[in-house]
């Protein structure tokens, strides 16, 4: 099994400044096996708090951290307080409800 990183993985706002804090890059390369790995384990993986994040990009579209990223997806992990009419821009406004109702 190759233990070649295959995912781009990036944290915005708080998430940035909580990694940096920790003496860490805000983006870095991850191996996400075969069958997937949901955004809510990746960002335990990561030690990210998991509080502070509101929703996830994949491949430039907002999800749940319930979403499965497989590899080669473009990751970045957007923190909660973003205020409300950039919620809606991104279109992370209920990412978190989305998913759920679905």
């Amino acid at each position: 099994m190759s233990t070649q990183t295959n995912t781009k993985v990036r944290m915005f706002g708080a998430l940035h400044s909580f990694r940096k804090e920790q003496g860490l890059e805000s983006t870095t390369e991850v191996t996400i096996p075969p069958e997937g790995r949901t955004a809510q384990d990746l960002a335990h993986d990561l030690d990210l708090p998991m509080k502070k994040i509101e929703a996830v990009f994949v491949n430039h579209v907002v999800h749940g951290l319930d979403h499965l990223i497989q590899a080669g997806d473009r990751v970045a992990f957007v923190p909660t307080g973003i205020p409300g009419p950039h919620r809606l821009l991104l279109g992370i406004f209920g990412a978190d409800r989305q998913n759920s109702m679905q």
